[in-house]
């Protein structure tokens, strides 16, 4: 005890140089989102060049080194794009895309999976580091398979985890996720969650039901989850029910229901500190602002523009917790002030919808993800009509 005493007093005593200090924090640039981001990359020709003539892209996700993305495409395909880095120093290589550029891809994809189904859900390992390749792997789970380990350096498959219905036979999760410890993967099923140790592949799981003996509690497909990122040991289980209800992480104990969704929750994302949830829908042209601190009413609302698409919309928030960016339908990107729930700005991110966005982990950046399916051909269209238009964009931001 005397040694402690004597290292913390020596520790106060000694002045903090501030040279050392900045290199111990680091600090989001704080971007100029009045001015429209420059397209960095873009990748549009691989995802044309398929055997799916209507394949478009469905989501888009940064790794958390914020070394490499992540896409999912209607060809049941998931595509890892490596971000170029200077040989001399490691920081990353900004170029600019220009439209005529268009014509050919930034450059390829670093690993493709194939997947036999609809990829329903996919997610990183959350200590994912490339400098060390037992951590880089991601998680997928598709149509009647089971969840899916995959290294994301070789595209190899490192293990299974397995769910059996009461007729023994694979069910598939709808939705899965890491605990923020790296040691569970928690997937969402109907009326159920099941929680399978990540060292343990196999058919071992642990199942809580979602529907408490008195009716209380969600009904329906788990289709998001989302843990607290402040390691408070809750989460966050959206429903096709259009119901969001709050859990403890060790038990599965129910704390809430939150009603007030216009549709099937597509996504949950709680903030930077942990005390606001975000929730997003369906068909839902809102994105719901909750404080779990004071779960009776909701906050305010963020519009963006889903009234006509059955399409999951991926929403992000910045490292610094102080925005939101959100796509839809009408290929705008919106940006909000979460401070304020106030509109900040949106740029044209695309001429089709706009499927995911998400905020690079620490630079000022961006990865955003476009694309429908279409239904046939009209007849009063031009000839250079696609069915299905893949994009997905690198963009760089002003700060």
């Amino acid at each position: 005890m005397e040694e402690v005493d004597q290292h913390q007093s020596t520790t106060h005593s000694k002045p903090v140089d501030a040279a050392e200090a900045s290199f111990e924090v680091y600090s989001w640039p704080v971007i100029k989102f009045d001015v429209p981001p420059h397209r960095t990359y873009h990748f549009y020709q691989q995802f044309r060049n398929t055997s799916n003539p209507n394949n478009f892209l469905k989501g888009v996700k940064w790794s958390p080194d914020g070394c490499c993305f992540l896409t999912s495409s209607e060809d049941n395909t998931l595509r890892a794009f490596t971000l170029p880095r200077n040989d001399s120093d490691d920081t990353p290589v900004v170029a600019s895309s220009s439209a005529s550029d268009e014509v050919t891809d930034s450059y390829a994809a670093d690993i493709r999976v194939s997947e036999g189904e609809s990829v329903y859900d996919y997610c990183w390992y959350p200590y994912m580091s490339s400098s060390d390749p037992t951590t880089c792997v991601f998680a997928s789970t598709t149509r009647d398979h089971p969840i899916h380990l995959w290294d994301a350096t070789s595209g190899q498959l490192r293990c299974t985890y397995r769910a059996y219905d009461a007729m023994d036979e694979i069910t598939a999760a709808f939705s899965i996720a890491f605990n923020p410890y790296g040691t569970r993967i928690f997937a969402g099923y109907n009326k159920s969650v099941r929680l399978f140790d990540l060292h343990r592949p196999g058919r071992d799981f642990e199942q809580f039901s979602t529907l408490q003996g008195n009716k209380e509690g969600q009904s329906g497909i788990i289709s998001a989850i989302a843990f607290s990122p402040t390691h408070t040991g809750m989460l966050a289980m959206g429903s096709y029910d259009q119901t969001t209800a709050i859990y403890r992480e060790d038990n599965m104990e129910l704390l809430y229901v939150l009603h007030g969704q216009g549709g099937g929750i597509t996504h949950v994302q709680f903030s930077r500190d942990g005390n606001y949830l975000y929730t997003g829908g369906r068909k839902d042209p809102f994105i719901l602002c909750w404080d779990i601190r004071n779960s009776v009413e909701i906050v305010y609302k963020l519009y963006r523009s889903t009234e006509q698409t059955n399409q999951r919309i991926f929403f992000d928030i910045e490292p610094s917790g102080r925005h939101l960016g959100t796509g839809g339908q009408d290929g705008l990107v919106h940006i909000y002030d979460l401070q304020t729930g106030q509109w900040t700005s949106s740029f044209q991110a695309a001429s089709d919808t706009v499927n995911g966005f998400s905020f690079h982990p620490f630079l000022p950046m961006a990865a955003s993800s476009s694309g429908e399916r279409r239904f046939g051909i009209p007849d009063d269209c031009s000839d250079d009509f696609k069915l299905g238009e893949g994009i997905c964009f690198f963009l760089s931001f002003s700060y």
